[in-house]
């Protein structure tokens, strides 16, 4: 009876679960509403960084963004998606002041490791300067596109070319924009009415003008974030939805019925001690305040609310029983190589490990990491890195110990253990973690380790099967937490690049008032095996 009133709500939860350093959005309904709660959604119309408009709807973003043709996937011979970006002349974005051409370049570049048949081309809005050559490819481009995003453009007479330029294109999305430019969502035209900003006005009579609604309010939101993932999700939410689906969006579909059936059948105790635990019932009412797509405010849920319930309630619905039916694979872009040397010495397995050990054993830590490219997990606080050999033989574990800034404003400190494998080629390795009772697989490399152990970059790539996420993304290392000198930027540069990934795109972690992390290791844990001579610089 309880638990029927309690698993009644979750015929209509948005999937996914927070977990490890990635982490999606789990769906379930707050336990304390018995019906579907309505949510208020607030998007700018029509330049998506400006005006936010409000409309409440009885339905959940995530669905309206994921819900498209029933297609079961992309066809090895469908055509190419073709986007067209068009980027005002020397505008600056938000991305530690990167201009904007650069970032929708680097985008274009992030696009095809999702699929090789996204293209997208970037134009900036000087077009009184281009030849009649680039004047007539432009307006090819135009006459194909499947979408068009415009950002940044303000100038007058740009913005009169793009309107008459643009008309025949079904998707028109524009971004810090003049507020003159209309987007435009399956044909339909999406702008603001004359009073401001309190309601929408959709010129269609399209039955899926809710849809529309709710996939600019996800692409509002997660362009809000500015950060080069939430970038390129802009643009994958808008071809999922109107173009052909994107399998790594279709994932985060819930099965309906199918799931609940799953959950009542084979998890009743976990749901029910999950609703009856104060801190597991929390984390349920949070992340159902969050954005389906927000990373940070997911798992700030999970850290503020952690508890063995909510692990046993994870465990069961995802892990065991995959209730959500869902299925994701690392990727395999980009791929990046490891280094080949070290020391003028070619790289072994052994040395390989050693590197990740670290200044551990002269340190209480391995590393510290600096900087980050994952939006989610790198933006928290005083993060520490502990590599160490295990008693077992041929065994490594990797535990990361990070703060955490709780919804209710107490700092804690958090710490999660990966078991560590080799890979077939020496500075590659295999990670595995239960975090929160999922099950994350990643493919690490280390990419470059100074010879002086002063700053290194690390490389992931990882998949949450039963959560249907996948993710990429690198970690820069350093003693001290502090950021490599000049003298190493051009080394660090270039180890970027192997990884195709730009300084702009890294969070930098904030390594002040880390106060008392819970460092050490397990008894009989050994450290350094090849290199016993270690030259450690001052620190």
């Amino acid at each position: 009876m309880i638990l029927d009133v309690a698993l009644s709500p979750l015929l209509k939860f948005k999937t996914g679960f927070p977990l490890s350093r990635r982490f999606i959005r789990t769906g379930f309904p707050s336990p304390s509403h018995l019906r579907h709660r309505r949510e208020t959604a607030r998007f700018p119309l029509p330049s998506l960084s400006r005006r936010k408009i409000a409309f409440r709807s009885p339905f959940t973003t995530i669905s309206a963004v994921l819900e498209t043709k029933e297609t079961a996937g992309t066809e090895l011979d469908a055509p190419p998606v073709r986007i067209v970006a068009l980027v005002g002349e020397g505008s600056v974005s938000p991305l530690k002041c990167a201009p904007w051409v650069e970032v929708m370049l680097h985008t274009a570049k992030r696009l095809k490791w999702v699929d090789e048949g996204y293209e997208m081309l970037v134009f900036t809005d000087n077009f009184d300067q281009y030849d009649d050559q680039t004047v007539e490819n432009l307006h090819t481009e135009l006459s194909r596109a499947d979408i068009l995003v415009v950002v940044a453009v303000t100038n007058e007479e740009s913005v009169k070319w793009i309107q008459t330029s643009s008309q025949n294109i079904p998707n028109i999305i524009c971004f810090e924009s003049s507020q003159t430019l209309t987007n435009k969502l399956g044909g339909s035209f999406v702008q603001s009415e004359s009073k401001g900003n309190v309601f929408s006005k959709v010129f269609s009579q399209s039955k899926n003008i809710n849809e529309s609604v709710k996939v600019v309010q996800t692409v509002s939101e997660a362009w809000d974030r500015h950060n080069s993932d939430d970038i390129r999700f802009c643009l994958l939410v808008i071809v999922n939805a109107y173009i052909r689906p994107v399998p790594i969006l279709k994932n985060l579909r819930a099965k309906g019925f199918s799931t609940l059936n799953c959950m009542a059948r084979n998890c009743g105790v976990q749901i029910l001690n999950c609703l009856l635990d104060p801190n597991c019932r929390k984390a349920l009412e949070c992340l159902n305040k969050c954005s389906p797509v927000d990373q940070v405010c997911n798992y700030r849920c999970i850290a503020s609310y952690e508890s063995p319930n909510l692990e046993q309630f994870s465990l069961c619905v995802l892990q065991k029983n995959n209730c959500l039916e869902l299925d994701a694979e690392i990727p395999e872009k980009p791929y990046v190589p490891p280094m080949i040397k070290f020391r003028g010495e070619e790289l072994c397995h052994e040395t390989a490990e050693d590197l990740f050990v670290g200044w551990l054993g002269s340190l209480e830590w391995s590393w510290r990491v600096v900087a980050g490219q994952n939006p989610a997990y790198d933006q928290f606080p005083c993060q520490y890195q502990l590599f160490y050999r295990g008693k077992a033989r041929g065994s490594f574990w990797y535990e990361p110990v990070f703060q955490v800034k709780t919804l209710e404003g107490n700092l804690v400190w958090r710490r999660r253990k990966y078991r560590v494998k080799r890979g077939k080629i020496p500075g590659t390795f295999y990670f595995s973690v239960l975090d929160n009772g999922v099950v994350s697989n990643e493919f690490w490399t280390i990419v470059d380790v100074s010879d002086d152990l002063n700053w290194g970059l690390f490389h992931y790539s990882g998949a949450a099967r039963v959560a249907g996420q996948s993710y990429s993304g690198a970690v820069l290392v350093s003693p001290n937490g502090e950021y490599p000198s000049e003298i190493e930027s051009r080394a660090l540069a270039s180890a970027l690049d192997r990884c195709g990934i730009k300084e702009w795109e890294l969070y930098t972690v904030d390594n002040c008032s880390c106060q008392d992390p819970p460092l050490g290791l397990p008894e009989g844990s050994r450290l350094h095996h090849k290199i016993e001579d270690w030259k450690w610089s001052s620190v």
